[in-house]
């Protein structure tokens, strides 16, 4: 996925109200707009290195948009709107190896009335899943905040297989060179209890990390589940 411009560099000021951002850019302060509802646990120390995407939206109020921060020095993508087109581009260029063979992809699935999908490719429910936490050198992990909308997704999936489908979850990480993922259970011990339920189920899960820069992020390869 290729960003419509180069992305602007700064320097993070701080994050307030969960949705804004202040950024240091050359000698000037810009508010940018933080597309990421989570805690962004280990991202947000003042003087982090910034991307920030520049929209000319006369409707919108901040023209400035975060879309990665360097952290640990490794670069990280912390634009949840993005990860779907990320998911997206890499279905259409053959990128997710288990779904290489689908013919036809649908986004937004509307599987029943209460839930959607990001994706349907044939007869794979594909959920995505955008990673971003990254508390030791070795292991990206998901979630970084309680999420019960995440297990209710997990029990949708196991529940869809008696309907002819077959249920992915797509950890999309969005880190730089790692090469491990693993559920972080001391944060949500009850999403961690639910993914070994489903597992067994039948639910298949994957973890992709991403190639990160000011032009675009692309997936890049699949990296190592690993159950602690």
């Amino acid at each position: 996925m290729k960003f419509t411009s180069t992305l602007i560099k700064g320097k993070l000021i701080k994050r307030y109200k969960r949705f804004f951002v202040d950024i240091k850019v050359n000698n000037s302060k810009i508010t940018a707009h933080c597309p990421n509802t989570g805690t962004m646990m280990g991202l947000l120390n003042p003087g982090n290195i910034v991307f920030v995407s520049k929209i000319n939206d006369p409707k919108r109020k901040l023209k400035f948009t975060l879309e990665m921060i360097k952290s640990n020095n490794r670069m990280i993508g912390v634009n949840t709107h993005r990860a779907n087109k990320i998911v997206l581009d890499g279905l259409n260029k053959k990128l997710i190896k288990e779904m290489k063979n689908v013919k036809e992809i649908k986004p937004e699935f509307k599987y029943s009335d209460d839930t959607r999908f990001d994706f349907l490719c044939d007869k794979n429910l594909l959920e995505v899943k955008n990673v971003t936490l990254l508390r030791s050198k070795d292991f990206a992990e998901f979630p970084d905040a309680i999420t019960t909308r995440g297990s209710k997704h997990l029990i949708k999936l196991a529940e869809s297989i008696k309907k002819g489908f077959k249920p992915f979850v797509l950890f999309l990480t969005q880190i730089e060179g790692i090469n491990k993922f693993k559920i972080a259970k001391d944060i949500d011990a009850e999403y961690y209890k639910n993914y070994l339920k489903v597992k067994k189920d039948g639910v298949k899960f994957l973890a992709y990390r991403c190639k990160l820069n000011d032009k675009e992020i692309r997936i890049e390869k699949k990296i190592d589940i690993i159950d602690e």
